[in-house]
């Protein structure tokens, strides 16, 4: 088990490269699937999600390789045993987005239920709805879902998500691709890794498009190919830097991501009165951070995209404890999100849990350094980020966490300016 030590209290300043959304290079690895052909991703994180995908494609029976530092070759030729192990399945919930494309291309997959991190109830049920409409038989038994597609395929469905749900849409979306006839998917997610994986697929021939605000059509072909694909930055580690820069009163720059990707927190900066600058053509984010200057309280209310993300709300909470009056945020997605605040209140912030899903964040307050500990991947950023503008030294376990999500991201900070090491406990 390995431990940051973090000595907060330095202005961070300078340029850091933003590397490819996690949210979005799993699902692309399993949209790899849909084809024989070879696919190749290019500004593919070096994070121990990606990791784990590739060991279990590799256990499946198809080829994945690293090449040329960034990319990841993969060739999905033969399924020899379409099984995901209960040990892949808890380590990582991205794991179930494995279903739509298995059942599209080999008809038959067996998946357990999902794991990831522990921020409330993540039912599947929504995209084994949309799966069953196109002809799938999928029983859950043992903990294992079992999963097999009708002898002649899939077929095209009309499907309506009762709740907007990411990887539901993405792998309804997926399995389409390869079913008979013109699929209709209404109230799907828009976030950005959406459309990214939307652009990927047509680059292997699917007939995919939105329709509506919503609703996406797909008209299913007989095979797809190959492609070369460069994933989109990572928005969620962008705003993690962003953040940084205001809670140290520095000054950073984050390259390799498109700002318009970060509209809803953008305006939140502006309402607190972060100063930034925003350069979609280049692809850069400025933020300017001020110890002098004061910071407005907020209230935050998470939604899907484009409103303001439920993975942006625990490192805002961060901001919030330096923001003079009182901040409230309100998690509409998920109930179990606000653990992570018990922590920065060990640290000395004055934070009141109204409920589940509500909070009272007052500010501004000193924090200073504890031992606390990482119950998911964004409550990691946020534990940093405290540690990073807190007065002394703060020591913080469960760093696996953050390695699930962050590529170096202790290398990065340390360029920047942090002074954080890892050490083996």
């Amino acid at each position: 088990m390995q431990k940051f030590v973090i000595t907060g209290g330095v202005p961070l300043g300078g340029e850091v490269r933003i590397a490819g959304a996690k949210n979005a290079v799993l699902k692309m690895m399993a949209a790899a699937v849909l084809t024989e052909q070879p696919v190749l991703l290019r500004n593919v994180p070096n994070i121990s999600d990606v990791a784990i995908l590739r060991e279990l494609l590799g256990d499946i029976g198809f080829e994945v390789r690293r090449v040329n530092g960034d990319a990841l070759e993969l060739r999905a030729v033969e399924a020899t045993w379409p099984f995901v192990p209960l040990e892949a399945g808890m380590k990582m919930r991205a794991s179930f987005i494995l279903l739509g494309p298995m059942l599209a291309r080999f008809g038959r997959v067996i998946l357990p239920n999902p794991g990831g991190d522990r921020i409330g109830r993540r039912p599947v049920n929504l995209h084994v709805a949309a799966l069953e409409q196109m002809g799938a038989t999928i029983v859950y038994r043992n903990g294992y879902y079992f999963a097999s597609a009708p002898e002649e395929g899939l077929h095209a469905a009309q499907y309506e998500f009762p709740t907007v749900t990411v990887m539901g849409t993405e792998n309804a979306m997926m399995a389409a691709t390869l079913a008979r006839g013109t699929t209709v998917l209404d109230n799907t997610a828009l976030e950005p890794e959406v459309d990214d994986l939307i652009d990927m697929l047509r680059g292997m021939g699917a007939q995919i498009e939105r329709t509506g605000e919503r609703r996406v059509e797909i008209q299913g072909v007989p095979a797809l190919r190959g492609t070369e694909h460069r994933v989109l930055g990572d928005r969620l580690e962008a705003e993690t830097f962003a953040i940084a820069a205001a809670v140290t009163g520095g000054s950073i720059t984050a390259t390799g991501v498109n700002p318009t990707h970060l509209a809803a927190f953008l305006a939140v900066c502006d309402r607190m009165g972060i100063v930034y600058e925003a350069d979609p053509d280049r692809g850069a984010l400025t933020v300017h951070g001020s110890r002098g200057s004061e910071l407005r309280a907020v209230d935050v209310q998470t939604d899907p995209y484009p409103g303001f993300a439920t993975d942006f709300q625990a490192p805002l909470s961060v901001l919030m404890t330096q923001a003079r009056g009182v901040s409230t945020i309100h998690e509409t997605i998920f109930e179990d999100r606000l653990d992570h605040l018990r922590e920065l209140v060990r640290m000395g912030a004055e934070i009141e849990l109204l409920d589940e899903r509500r909070a009272r964040i007052t500010g501004p307050t000193r924090l200073h350094g504890a031992e606390v500990g990482i119950a998911d991947l964004r409550a990691g950023a946020t534990l940093i980020l405290a540690a990073l503008t807190a007065e002394g030294t703060s020591v913080i376990s469960g760093i696996e966490h953050v390695d699930r999500g962050y590529e170096q991201i202790e290398a990065k900070l340390v360029a920047l300016g942090a002074r954080i090491n890892r050490i083996e406990a």
